[in-house]
């Protein structure tokens, strides 16, 4: 066979195994054997062993084949991988569709409705196609950058490789940029897992294995996508649903994201609907909260958005989830089991959390021998005692919690469980400020105290030092290396060959890492002091706020009370923090050692703004507040949550509250949202 007729054969036989993977992986309607089609396959590998040259990324042959990772590549998504707020009844979704009607949805709720999709228990991935072929697959990640699985990713037939049209795509879009449905740049996200059936059949091979069964499909799609090699990847039969196209045509309602995406060969959950009104939502929902043991996947809720697209994205997005968009999670799990012992674990911060001992039990599909017990308060008011048989709780991901005593279950013999009052690991003072429910280690010395101290500098959204687990920092601890996080940088190849558990190449790995580490920016480097309620959102925004290391080492408490969404507890805790001359020596030493903060790269486009603080209050009409709060910063003005002396302007919408009293009496300038909209033209 010539090359020519070789190619030509090639582009048959694709043709043909795309078709039949469609109908098989994504229809359900095979019309050829296994048999004929491995054959069809084979030939394809033949030709293609014999004409290398002709081998293309979208080949059915590729999905699985290359050679394992070393190790995951960040990627940065294009756009934010938002995360779900939760309800869990009724009366909390309909407060919610309140809220979105206060904030201008009205006429998008009553003339489109919602379109619901049932919550699958997996893991969220985007793809990225160029001109038809998939080039990049990516996990969710923290949102803004996922883990690059491509290969992974690849092995799951329900993913088309190139895309090709299976329907009237000019017929949905109106001819509108229809064309374009196919080439160019375009994004689709969907949803990762494994069916009940394939679990179970996973469990068996490993049970004949004499191997640990997994405890649910989630964890076992979840770390499908993550292995090093696609080849154990292949072996899993994960499955996939879109959710979201993102493309350039245009689309007015979400809806028919879902219908393009059917159009374009990929898998949709046909259970998903279009509802007119909230009454239809129930309905749905109360179907599938009963029916939902019947589906051949794990599900544990629905996800509820508002289909006008354009309504959606007016209402912009708080903290990290959308405001059109609600996740109704179902009724939690419940077990039963007895409480064997209740110990004490110290946290960085010193907390000390006092955490139930169980008989393992199985919620939510997992086994549970622990659950938190929060703090002292917490026990005595559910009466929680060593001894008891207590109903467990677990939802979703969530920690497992101890619901309830079952009292009548008790025998005469339980005991009453006393916080410590000196700490289990160091023996130091145990106190408890006033006004608060927590408990602490006095001695910041305490050793697990410093050691969840430093896991956390080194942790993956802190330092991200890899290779630097609790256990290595602990053998560190143990042989006097590391006393603080300034140490980490002072280490040499040498310090670690002679210890047990590292060989030279190991040893030269963890080194490498820490130069790596040496660059890190600011948000991060503030998230990595582990200062008391800052977590990485708030990191973020005093990184936005202030921009440099040393503004933020100069702040003062009033400073913070100045920023908008920082709490008193935050400020206050923060300002104790850089009190401590020890906590600002380290910071300096690690400077000292080549550590560089960079400065946050800044948001601000104009100057139109600059030194001015502004506080919004009311309902504005144009776009949601969080939209006029970035509008500020954006022109170089800054954000405050609360009206005093300092306060510029007040933006005022309406219903603005007690806000624009207190600006009267300070005479502070009063803008209506036109005269913001002016300032800022």
């Amino acid at each position: 066979m010539s090359k020519a007729e070789a190619k030509k054969r090639i582009e048959k036989l694709r043709s043909e195994l795309n078709e039949h993977r469609y109908l098989y992986y994504v229809l359900d309607k095979p019309k050829i054997s296994d048999a004929v089609y491995d054959s069809l396959f084979r030939e394809l590998e033949k030709l293609e062993s014999d004409h290398p040259e002709l081998t293309t990324p979208d080949s059915p042959t590729q999905r699985v084949g290359d050679k394992p990772a070393e190790k995951f590549e960040k990627v940065k998504h294009e756009s934010r991988m938002f995360s779900i707020n939760d309800v869990f009844d009724f009366d909390e979704l309909e407060k919610w569709e309140e809220r979105l009607i206060k904030l201008g949805a009205k006429s998008a709720v009553e003339e489109n409705g919602y379109f619901v999709e049932l919550k699958m228990d997996g893991l969220a991935v985007s793809l990225i196609y160029e001109d038809g072929v998939l080039v990049q697959g990516s996990t969710r990640g923290d949102g803004s950058a996922g883990e690059n699985v491509t290969q992974n990713l690849r092995t799951i037939d329900s993913i088309p490789l190139r895309i090709e049209q299976h329907g009237d795509i000019k017929k949905l879009l109106c001819n509108r940029g229809a064309d374009s449905a196919l080439h160019g740049r375009f994004e689709v996200r969907g949803e990762a897992f494994l069916s009940k059936a394939d679990f179970e059949k996973l469990n068996a091979g490993r049970e004949k294995s004499d191997l640990a069964k997994y405890a649910n499909p989630r964890n076992v799609a979840a770390g499908s996508i993550r292995q090093l090699d696609s080849k154990v990847t292949a072996k899993r039969d994960l499955d996939f649903f879109v959710y979201a196209v993102a493309s350039k045509i245009g689309l007015d309602l979400h809806h028919q994201e879902h219908d393009l995406a059917e159009l374009l060969g990929f898998k949709v959950n046909k259970n998903n609907k279009l509802c007119k009104n909230l009454s239809e939502v129930k309905k749905f929902l109360k179907h599938w909260e009963m029916a939902r043991e019947k589906l051949p996947y794990q599900t544990d809720g629905v996800v509820i958005i508002l289909d006008n697209k354009k309504a959606f994205d007016r209402l912009g997005v708080v903290g990290k989830a959308p405001r059109g968009m609600i996740a109704f999670k179902f009724a939690a799990e419940e077990a039963t089991s007895k409480v064997l012992e209740i110990i004490v674990q110290v946290g960085r911060t010193g907390k000390l959390t006092p955490v139930a001992i169980m008989e393992p039990t199985v919620v939510a599909g997992s086994t549970v021998s622990r659950a938190t017990l929060h703090n002292a308060d917490e026990i005595a008011r559910k009466d929680i005692r060593v001894g008891d048989t207590v109903v467990i709780r677990k939802a979703g991901d969530v920690i497992p919690e101890v619901k309830e005593v079952i009292k009548s279950m008790r025998s005469g013999k339980e005991k009453i469980f006393c916080m410590p009052v000196k700490c289990p690991i160091c023996g130091g003072l145990v106190v408890k400020k006033e006004g608060e429910v927590d408990s602490y280690c006095a001695d910041k010395n305490c050793s697990d105290r410093r050691l969840r101290q430093i896991s956390f500098f080194v942790s993956k959204n802190a330092f991200d030092i890899d290779g630097m687990g609790p256990k290595i920092i602990e053998q560190l601890m143990n042989e006097g290396l590391v006393g603080d996080p300034s140490d980490i940088f002072k280490l040499k190849e040498g310090d670690l060959e002679p210890l047990e558990r590292f060989a030279e190449k190991s040893a030269e790995n963890i080194i490498k890492a820490i130069h790596k580490a040496k660059e890190i920016p600011l948000d991060r480097f503030i998230y990595s002091l582990g200062i008391r309620h800052v977590g990485a959102e708030t990191a973020m925004d005093i990184a936005e706020q202030f921009g440099t290391i040393e503004k933020v080492l100069s702040l003062k408490k009033e400073d913070l009370d100045e920023l908008y969404g920082i709490g008193e507890a935050v400020g206050k805790s923060f300002e104790e923090y850089f009190s401590d001359k020890k906590h600002l020596e380290i910071i300096r030493e690690l400077q000292k050692l080549g550590v560089k903060i960079l400065p946050y790269h800044s948001p601000v486009v104009s100057k139109k703004l600059d030194g001015k603080s502004f506080v919004v209050t009311g309902l504005l009409e144009s776009m949601p507040r969080d939209d006029a709060h970035k509008l500020i910063v954006k022109n170089g003005g800054r954000v405050s949550s609360s009206v005093t002396s300092k306060t510029d302007f007040l933006i005022t919408g309406a219903d603005p509250g007690s806000k624009l009293d207190r600006a009267k009496r300070l005479g502070t300038k009063i803008l209506s949202e036109d005269d913001f909209l002016k300032m800022i033209k």
